[in-house]
């Protein structure tokens, strides 16, 4: 094979790997990345979305400043709601974009199981009135355990319970075109103190959580 050939070839193989990269991130941001693929990488919480929704001239005579002041860049803060339930096994977080609906992993799941419980359904169904009520078209399924174990089990344990909770929600929300992101942050992103059971219960969560508006 000449020179030429050989850089031919070797191109449409970086062309095809290329190619293939692109497939396989297109495939993991609807959730459908391959079984042993349960460690995420990125952040579940996006930044805040509010933006400043006007300008202040800080000419304008009517502002009083001290002098030598000035003023700071303008930005308005994305309020988040929290309510938890007394016993902890619930929690709902709204922001001014998103509505994450979280679920204590014993009321769902025996220990170190993915098998949902009898329980299961019935909490389950309130998420997806949820959902039908807010006419969302994007739901992202986030699985989370506590640090005890090797940080591989609970990688794998979390995407095995968000698999779990997304197979009811499917069947549930069948004939809706809504679009899943499934994923297991194992011991990352832990909401409560990991050196006691009570935060570690916490910790050992699914969270469900879709914009607030509708679509996605």
């Amino acid at each position: 094979m000449n020179a030429a050939n050989t850089a031919n070839a070797a191109g449409t193989r970086i062309g095809i790997r290329t190619a293939a990269t692109v497939l396989a991130g297109a495939a993991l941001s609807l959730g459908l990345g391959r079984a042993g693929e349960a460690r995420a990488d990125e952040n579940p919480y996006p930044a805040p979305s509010a933006s400043a929704p006007v300008q202040v001239n800080a000419s304008d005579p009517d502002l009083k400043l001290p002098e030598g002041a000035t003023l700071a860049p303008p930005k308005v803060l994305d309020i988040k709601s929290v309510i938890e339930d007394l016993s902890g096994e619930e929690r709902r977080e709204e922001t001014n974009a998103d509505i994450t609906l979280a679920l204590q992993s014993e009321v769902l799941f025996g220990k170190d199981s993915s098998k949902l419980s009898p329980e299961a359904t019935s909490r389950i169904s309130t998420i997806v009135a949820e959902i039908k009520k807010h006419n969302a078209t994007r739901v992202r399924i986030f699985g989370f355990t506590d640090d005890l174990g090797s940080a591989d089990h609970g990688d794998q344990l979390s995407k095995k319970r968000a698999d779990a909770v997304h197979s009811v929600l499917s069947q549930q929300l069948s004939g809706k075109r809504i679009t899943y992101e499934i994923r297991g942050y194992g011991e990352d992103y832990p909401i409560a103190d990991n050196s006691t059971e009570e935060g570690r219960k916490k910790n050992r969560r699914v969270e469900v959580s879709f914009p607030s508006g509708g679509g996605s």
